[in-house]
């Protein structure tokens, strides 16, 4: 890459150089994150607009944005204006609204921004660049964890600037994604003695004088004061001769708020700036700094009491002065450090004064409490009762959108109130709501137990319906993630309704203690009947009674949500476990499609266990394999993996299927079934008995009960729940050699959606027929099972009727086909991948990939990383060489 044009970027050579070789690595494949650290002043920004300046030459497409301190009130304002800004927005406006009507889930909306970003970025290679990311928005910083995991084989590279925080936005960002893409860590220091003399030679076009000169040796390595002492803001103890005002020359540097006390002189060089102002020019920079770093001219003019056509002026004087910029929305401080500087000018009564009138202003004029949050905060003190209310109504307001701080705003509100306040019970309540809506269970709960513990968190009473109120505000979420306790269930005194429902919740953590449901029309509370006829439902479930439980959940989702009320997802789960026991599956396999991007994101691990074992149910083994391993990653994300297992099963029984044991063992673990299967596939029949003990919550159950000819099992089974698949395996199993009830069970299985059990069947049946009865008839019947299965992909149980066949004497062309697959290498590839890297290796971008398979591009995607993986390849260009060896034509051809 060549010398930059723009003005040089002196002492920061090296660590461009990293950054040009990351741009590099990006562009042949291999994508990266790049985190530019350091404190305020140090030329982050500058560095960052040198890579970009480069990548723009290079012909990156460029999508940049800068995170502002008030960004935390408005969900995903940090990322928003690169996605939609310049010449090649990321988001067109259709998918940008899509996106907001998911503010709500936060999962999802990831999920759907990286796929759109992913089909805008193919056949492409792009910087994404986000400034200042200390102030980043929640769902900005969830969501670029989440995208750059999903987008790890497009070519970008991601680069970040943010000041020294542990445990801060780029520290959780580097920690989440640094197995999937390599990270670079570029931490900038101090610039050296040489370089800062250099800066001022560029920005003066000629030598520096002895006076500036020295006083530029005590600028501390830092650009950003070198640059404001140029410019004549920066007067450290003015020598003789030194200039107290200056033209700017080149423009100011970005950067985010001091973390310690303002470098020495800056405020009296504002000071000096600020005096050839006129007093309301001087008045607007003042109260804007209280603003804040961001802020609406109107806003200050309400406060002036002047009107903004009279402020228009004062504003261009600030302007010219090089202390404001307008952009275009708003306007903000060319430098956070500059707002410092002149705030430490204002009195802190003043300031007080002027942030209780901005909070009162904001509110008066409809802005919300959200938006008048901060101020409140500035000015509260401890047992104010108005800021309480105002903090109360602000983490309602974000509560919707951006919960996470909603969570720290009540926490502000609660700490305002008196350890004795009886208020400080009911604004503790609200703590624990909002934490659980934030998905902080573990903080809510810790605070719950303290807050009804009596410790010096709350020294007031106690009541009984306090205690009712924060254990039925936790229990729905102890139950969705399996943490509910019985000794946490009770409150004796509480009002009749709360004592109803904790009663209720006792019994789902028991059987024994689900009321008969004759019962239930007696119950008085609406919620605690539905809490039991959820209870009902999973026990029915646990049983195999699916319909019975399917009719339970039902009518539990029925009941209007209260204090209390279970989680309506999570019944609509188990609700379409039932459905697709009960001949349902395609109607319970669309509406967990839906259920994925648009259901409620808390419960999204249970949401992928049911949808990745549907469309194995359905024989769509790629979707399962793709889904399973989502949901692991979004478990690992949530660092709640109590339902991997559910997965581990469902990709170990795929590996199966693919006669790949290596794999199957990997995830297998202790699992006892399906290490079962892998000593059937060995070869030892005798374990075929154990199948007999495969739990009734496992994938496909009813398949292995054929398998191992459980007569007795299939029987209740199909009395519990009498759905065709049921009946007709029983049938199945109970018909022996009798080839007229074999082929009746048959047709019978044909009817269902699971193909792999017809096939299953058509396999048996046809055997049947080949070894006793109608050779044609048993080669027709087992030729339809093997097509099937080898659509499927499942080559294991394909090979195995293959080989019956050929021993039958069977002999067809493309035996070849359904022969087991190597696990590596490109005999491992499935036809679809193979296609995939070829047309790759042509310089098909995944969207044209997709288009000439007539697959999605998240498809090809899905298939890419799978070849990268079994090729043992990370880019595009080592995929293409490797396909060009393969294929070349031989020597002398």
């Amino acid at each position: 890459m060549v010398e930059s044009s723009m003005q040089p970027l002196r002492g920061r050579s090296e660590e461009l150089g990293r950054l040009l070789d990351a741009l590099r690595a990006a562009e042949a494949g291999t994508p990266s994150l790049a985190v530019v650290s350091g404190e305020p002043g140090l030329g982050k920004s500058a560095l960052l607009a040198a890579a970009v300046e480069q990548a723009e030459r290079h012909g990156f497409l460029i999508a940049q944005a800068t995170a502002q301190q008030t960004d935390d009130i408005s969900p995903l304002s940090s990322l928003a204006p690169a996605l939609r800004a310049g010449r090649e927005p990321l988001i067109d406006t259709e998918h940008f609204m899509e996106l907001a009507a998911l503010n709500t889930q936060p999962l999802w909306l990831a999920e759907r921004l990286a796929d759109f970003v992913g089909r805008r970025l193919d056949g492409k290679k792009a910087l994404i660049v986000l400034d200042d990311a200390q102030w980043s928005d929640p769902l900005t910083a969830f969501a670029l964890r989440v995208m750059i995991a999903r987008l790890s084989s497009h070519q970008v590279l991601w680069l970040v600037a943010s000041r020294p925080a542990p445990g801060g936005v780029a520290a959780q960002l580097v920690s989440a994604v640094q197995t999937q893409v390599a990270v670079h860590a570029i931490e900038l220091g101090p610039l050296s003695a040489e370089a800062i003399q250099d800066i001022a030679k560029d920005r003066l076009n000629g030598p520096v004088e002895s006076v500036l000169a020295l006083q530029l040796a005590g600028v501390q390595g830092s650009p950003f004061l070198a640059e404001q002492l140029i410019a004549g803001l920066y007067l450290d103890n003015a020598l003789p001769g030194t200039p107290a005002s200056a033209t700017p020359v080149g423009p100011l540097l970005t950067g985010p708020a001091p973390t310690g006390p303002l470098p020495p002189g800056l405020v009296e060089g504002v000071r000096r700036r600020s005096t050839g102002l006129s007093e309301s020019a001087r008045t607007l920079v003042r109260t804007a700094a209280v603003f804040g770093s961001e802020f609406r001219l109107e806003d200050v003019a309400a406060l002036m009491a002047e009107p903004v056509a009279k402020l228009a002026t004062a504003l261009d004087e600030a302007i010219q002065a090089g202390l404001l910029v307008d952009a275009g929305s708003a306007l903000r401080f060319q430098h956070e450090l500059l707002r410092s500087a002149t705030l430490a000018d204002v009195p802190p009564s003043a300031q007080r004064a002027l942030h209780g009138a901005i909070a009162t202003q904001l509110i008066a004029a409809g802005r919300g409490a959200a938006v008048a949050a901060p101020h409140v905060l500035a000015v509260a003190q401890p047992g104010d009762t108005a800021a309480v209310s105002t903090l109360r109504q602000a983490a309602q307001e974000l509560l919707a959108t951006m919960s996470t701080t909603a969570a720290e705003v009540i926490q502000h509100a609660f700490d305002l109130t008196g350890a004795d306040d009886p208020l400080r019970a009911e604004v503790g309540v609200d703590v624990v709501a909002v934490l659980l809506t934030a998905y902080q269970y573990d903080r809510a709960k810790a605070f719950a137990d303290d807050l009804l513990s009596g410790t010096a968190l709350y020294h007031g009473p106690i009541t009984p319906d306090l205690r009712a109120t924060i254990r039925l505000h936790l229990a729905p979420r102890q139950w969705v993630a399996g943490r509910l306790e019985r000794q946490d269930l009770f409150a004796p005194g509480a009002a009749p309704h709360l004592t109803e429902r904790l009663t209720a919740y006792r019994a789902l953590l028991s059987p024994d203690e689900v009321p008969p449901t004759d019962l239930l029309p007696r119950m008085i509370d609406p919620v605690a009947r539905a809490i039991v006829l959820a209870a009902a439902a999973e026990t029915a479930r646990a049983e195999g009674r699916y319909a019975t439980a399917r009719d339970y959940y039902v009518e539990a989702r029925a009941t209007p949500r209260e204090l209390g009320s279970l989680p309506n997802s999570r019944l609509e789960v188990g609700e379409l476990y039932c459905r697709a026991e009960t001949d349902e599956l395609l109607d319970a396999l669309n509406r967990s499609r839906e259920l994925m991007t648009a259901g409620d994101w808390q419960s999204a691990a249970h949401l992928s266990v049911l949808h990745a074992r549907l469309e194995f149910a359905a024989g769509n083994l790629e979707a399962a394999e793709e889904e399973a391993r989502t949901g692991l990653r979004w478990m690992n994300e949530f660092h709640d993996t109590r339902l991997a297992p559910g997965m581990h099963q469902v990709l170990a029984l795929i590996a199966l299927l693919r006669n790949q044991p290596t794999q199957a063992r990997e995830f297998a673990g202790a699992d006892s079934t399906v290490n079962t299967l892998l000593a059937i596939a060995d070869g030892d029949d005798k374990a075929v008995a154990r199948l007999r003990d495969v739990p009734e919550g496992f994938p496909e159950r009813i398949d292995l009960l054929v398998r191992a000819d459980a007569e007795d099992l299939l029987a209740a089974r199909a009395a519990a729940s009498p759905s065709v698949a049921a009946l007709g395996a029983h049938e199945l199993v109970a018909a022996g050699n009798d080839l007229k009830r074999l082929a009746a069970a048959t047709e019978q299985l044909r009817t269902t959606d699971r193909p792999l059990l017809r096939a299953l069947a058509e396999d048996r049946y046809g055997r049947a027929e080949l070894e006793t009865g109608d050779r044609a008839t048993g080669v027709a019947t087992l030729e339809r099972a093997l097509e099937s299965l080898t659509k499927l992909g499942a080559t294991g149980p394909a090979a195995r009727i293959q080989a019956v066949l050929q021993a039958a004497g069977v002999r067809r062309r493309r035996w070849a086909a359904v022969q087991p697959r190597a696990e590596a290498g490109w005999e491992a590839l499935t036809p679809m991948e193979r296609r995939v890297a070829l047309l790759v290796a042509e310089g098909h971008t995944n969207r044209s990939a997709a288009e000439e398979l007539v697959i999605s591009a998240s498809t090809v995607g899905t298939h890419l990383r799978s070849v990268f993986s079994k090729l043992e390849v990370n880019s595009r260009v080592q995929l293409t060489r490797l396909v060009l060896e393969r294929f070349a034509p031989p020597p002398n051809a």
